[in-house]
């Protein structure tokens, strides 16, 4: 979400602005696995405090704006069929290469959602944006499913797969990370098929 700032002229330097200060807060997150604060990012960036906090009033708002995924909307590619279980284990693989891939700013992300002080809108952990694109993906089993199994059986899905599944397959079962994507990967299969198999008989 951009400031007033950021949309009062000027708005493709201002744009560019607001692109290096988030590089450098993911590089930052990468290079050290900490939360940087506006400041830190502005400094890696070389760009003023005064100018940065114009774009970011805080760190949570930078951060936010620093996740990933937080510019996508789905997960499915153009042409993704209507068989629920292929369209949502597409997303999941996706959804799952994405978390290795930026595994650093997501610890972080995991650690600050857990912090008391966190607000639910601040951080995209907090947002269920992964629900949202398995729900997405499910839409097809809206003929056998009703709207509110469907939203279950997402929340299922992402109850099995993301950050939280993977610091526990890695850190506490010591799998390796091809391994933990193997498992969150098989467990949303069977998680999708049971459900399908159950609104089919139903």
């Amino acid at each position: 979400m951009s400031t007033a700032y950021e949309q009062s002229g000027r708005t493709r330097q201002k744009q560019r602005t607001r692109n290096d200060l988030i590089a450098a807060a993911r590089e930052l997150i990468t290079e050290g696995g900490s939360a940087p604060t506006v400041e830190e990012a502005a400094a890696a960036a070389s760009i003023s405090r005064t100018t940065a906090y114009r774009y970011f009033r805080s760190q949570a708002e930078l951060l936010a704006a620093a996740h990933p995924e937080v510019e996508l909307t789905t997960l499915l590619p153009a042409d993704s069929g209507d068989d629920p279980e292929t369209r949502l284990l597409t997303v999941v693989a996706a959804f799952i290469e994405s978390l290795l891939k930026f595994e650093p700013q997501q610890r972080t992300m995991l650690r600050l959602s857990l912090e008391p002080s966190t607000q639910p809108d601040q951080l995209p952990l907090r947002q269920g944006r992964g629900i949202g694109w398995f729900e997405d993906a499910l839409s097809p089993a809206r003929d056998r499913l009703s709207e509110a199994a469907v939203h279950r059986l997402a929340i299922a899905v992402r109850s099995a797969v993301g950050i939280e599944a993977l610091v526990w397959l890695v850190d506490v079962a010591g799998l390796s990370r091809d391994e933990a994507a193997d498992v969150m990967l098989s467990s949303a299969r069977a998680i999708v098929r049971a459900a399908l198999s159950e609104g089919a008989e139903a």
